[in-house]
């Protein structure tokens, strides 16, 4: 089956009366790249990391742009083994998606629930959260509590995590 698209996730989202607000821009690969981008839309804006773990676990991590995300202080919080990033061919396998596009979202096309989603505590203090549609030429708005929820409804429970370096990390 080919990986679903931005239509796709755009009927899954009405199907499950979640609304969202979509803004077209130039492709985005970077962070810094985005900065414009978040001018435009109020709420988190995400990075997205896709690891994988030294026992072959996947993860999707969630985090606020401005959070430097500690990976070996997460991997202790969570019990996995050393993280590594997962090739572009495992990405594409596994979320349908390719760098760049890499999105909260993308749990949609995980129909083996191969991979663990990681959210982070520092997002969760926004009403609402932007990530990219599937592709990086966009942007959707959503509320909090409805990202949550479409997590939830593709049958992966994200995991809220303080990913942040600690004095123990």
């Amino acid at each position: 089956m080919p990986p679903r698209q931005r239509e796709d996730l755009f009927r899954t989202l009405e199907g499950l009366g979640i609304r969202t607000k979509t803004v077209d821009h130039p492709p985005v690969f970077t962070v810094s790249e985005s900065s414009n981008v978040d001018r435009a839309l109020p709420g988190g804006h995400t990075k997205n990391l896709f690891l994988k773990d030294a026992k072959g676990v996947l993860y999707l991590v969630i985090a606020h742009v401005e959070t430097e995300v500690d990976l070996k202080g997460l991997s202790r919080r969570i019990g996995a083994a050393r993280f590594s990033f997962g090739k572009p061919e495992l990405l594409l396998e596994a979320l349908g998606v390719t760098p760049g596009s890499v999105t909260a979202f993308a749990v949609l096309n995980d129909i083996d629930y191969q991979v663990q989603v990681i959210v982070d505590q520092d997002l969760m203090r926004f009403d609402s959260v932007n990530c990219h549609p599937l592709e990086n030429n966009a942007t959707t708005n959503i509320a909090r509590a409805d990202l949550l929820g479409f997590i939830r409804a593709t049958g992966h429970e994200p995991t809220i995590v303080d990913l942040k370096k600690t004095d123990a990390s």
